[in-house]
């Protein structure tokens, strides 16, 4: 894994591999029968992919693997079927104590996409993630330039130029212990009109 591209259409999957993503994460909120349908055509990017929150539709769809939050069910099931899992984390303690394949870790900052959700702080930006049985790791945060500008602070490997998908914003780096991290800020509006 070195850039993964959180995407809700196959026209923004396209853009993102593109523009240099080797993983597509479909995010759509709706039943799977509508995550189904919106996934049609990700199989033949070449891309690892992968569905959010549904093994149901990871699993019709033939996708490489699920990414499931913290309350979703389904990673036995995924581990079973020999998916690729991905899971999300809010805490240091859940990310070291996740079964997973990769973590999305987050938010570092205050975010209107998770209102009222624990935040890690801009010291979770130099934890030493190597102890981690992970991947790779995407923060997700709600001021982009700003992340960025504090990683550059810090001294940290920006890795290439700034990905922008037309939805999103994404920036990969290392950390000091050298694992591949990503910056994600989604900026556009989701189908129903409500911002991230």
């Amino acid at each position: 894994m070195r850039v993964h591209a959180i995407v809700e259409d196959i026209e923004t999957a396209r853009r993102a591999v593109v523009a240099g993503a080797t993983v597509l994460q479909l995010r759509v909120k709706g039943s799977t029968a509508e995550v189904v349908a919106r996934g049609q055509g990700f199989r033949a990017l070449g891309t690892t992919f992968v569905v959010n929150d549904d093994v149901d539709a990871a699993l019709e769809l033939g996708a490489d693997g699920v990414h499931l939050g913290q309350s979703d069910s389904g990673a036995d099931r995924a581990r079973a079927r020999g998916l690729l899992l991905g899971r999300s984390a809010v805490t240091f303690d859940q990310a070291v104590a996740a079964d997973a394949d990769y973590l999305g870790v987050g938010p570092i900052w205050p975010t209107p996409s998770k209102p009222g959700a624990p935040t890690l702080g801009p010291a979770a930006l130099g934890m030493p993630f190597t102890p981690l049985p992970v991947a790779s790791i995407v923060l997700r945060v709600a001021d982009f330039d700003e992340a960025r500008a504090k990683l550059e602070a810090a001294g940290v490997e920006l890795l290439g130029d700034v990905i922008d998908s037309g939805v999103c914003r994404m920036q990969p780096f290392t950390d000091t212990e050298g694992n591949g991290l990503m910056l994600h800020n989604r900026y556009a509006p989701y189908p129903d009109g409500t911002m991230p």
